[in-house]
C-alpha cells in the first residue's frame, strides 16, 4: 500500500495525513475484495524497515492502527470478515498488542473473506524465522535433516495455513516486491500502478483482477499442457 507520503506532500499536508486517507482505500479494498469472492487478503501495512522512519511518523501510524482497530473491527465482523495480523507483533505496545489479540478473537468464527494484516513484517524475517525453526528441531533430533523439503520450510511461515497469493497489487509506481512475503509470492502475478494508495479504490481493484484473469498459470508447464489439462 505504497504512496501515502506522496500523496499528502502534493497536498501540502504532513505524511500522517496520507495515512490517515489511506485507511479509506483499505476499506474500499476489503470490500471489493468480499464482493469478488476473493478468500484471502493480505495487506503490508508496516514493514520491519519501516521502524527506521522519523519518530513522529511511526508514533501517528500506531496511534491510527489502534483509532482504526477501534472504528472498523465492529464492520469486518458483521461482515463476517476473519482478521489476522502477522510479523514481530511483539515489537509493538502492549496496548495495541492486546487490540490486535481482541480483534483475532472477536473475528476467529467468521467464514467470509480472511483478511491478514502484515505489521512489523519482513520476507527474510518470516524465512529466517522458519530456519530457525526447523535448525533447532533437527539439532533436538525430531526431525531428520533428509526430511526438510519445501512444504517442511512453509509450515514454519507466518501464511503457513493459506493458500500462497495468487496476485501481487503494489501501488505508488514503484515496481518491487520490498521484502513483502519474499517464500509465498514465487509464483504470483505481479500487477503495478502508479495510483497512489489513498486513490486506490474499486475501481482499480477490478483492473487488477482483470490483469489476472487474462493470464495463463503455467507452473513450469507448457501453454498447450495447460491447455489440454484443462479440457
Amino acid at each position: 500500500m505504497d504512496g501515502n507520503g506522496r500523496w499528502a506532500r502534493a497536498r501540502g499536508k504532513p505524511r500522517h495525513a496520507g495515512h490517515r486517507a489511506g485507511v479509506k482505500s483499505v476499506r474500499a479494498t476489503v470490500e471489493a475484495a468480499a464482493e469478488s469472492g476473493v478468500s484471502y487478503l493480505t495487506l503490508f501495512a508496516f514493514s520491519s524497515e519501516n521502524w527506521a522512519r522519523p519518530e513522529e511518523e511511526v508514533s501517528s501510524l500506531m496511534s491510527l492502527f489502534v483509532e482504526a482497530l477501534r472504528r472498523e473491527v465492529a464492520e469486518l465482523h458483521r461482515n463476517n470478515v476473519r482478521l489476522r495480523f502477522v510479523g514481530a507483533l511483539d515489537q509493538l505496545s502492549d496496548g495495541l498488542q492486546k487490540k490486535m489479540a481482541e480483534a483475532e478473537r472477536k473475528t476467529a468464527g467468521n467464514t467470509g473473506l480472511f483478511l491478514n494484516v502484515a505489521v512489523a513484517f519482513g520476507g527474510r524475517w518470516d524465512i529466517v524465522n522458519a530456519a530457525r525453526a526447523l535448525a533447532s528441531k533437527a539439532l533436538a533430533g525430531e526431525i531428520p535433516v533428509e526430511s526438510i523439503d519445501d512444504q517442511a520450510f512453509a509450515s514454519g511461515l507466518q501464511l503457513a495455513d493459506i493458500p500462497d497469493p495468487d496476485l501481487l497489487i503494489r501501488t505508488g509506481g514503484e515496481q518491487r516486491i520490498s521484502n513483502f512475503l519474499l517464500w509465498n509470492l514465487a509464483y504470483a502475478e505481479l500487477w503495478f500502478t502508479d495510483v497512489l494508495w489513498p486513490e486506490f479504490d474499486k475501481v482499480e481493484f477490478g483492473k487488477a483482477l482483470a490483469y489476472f484473469a487474462g493470464k495463463q498459470r503455467r507452473y513450469g508447464h507448457t501453454g498447450e499442457q495447460v491447455e489440454a489439462a484443462e479440457c
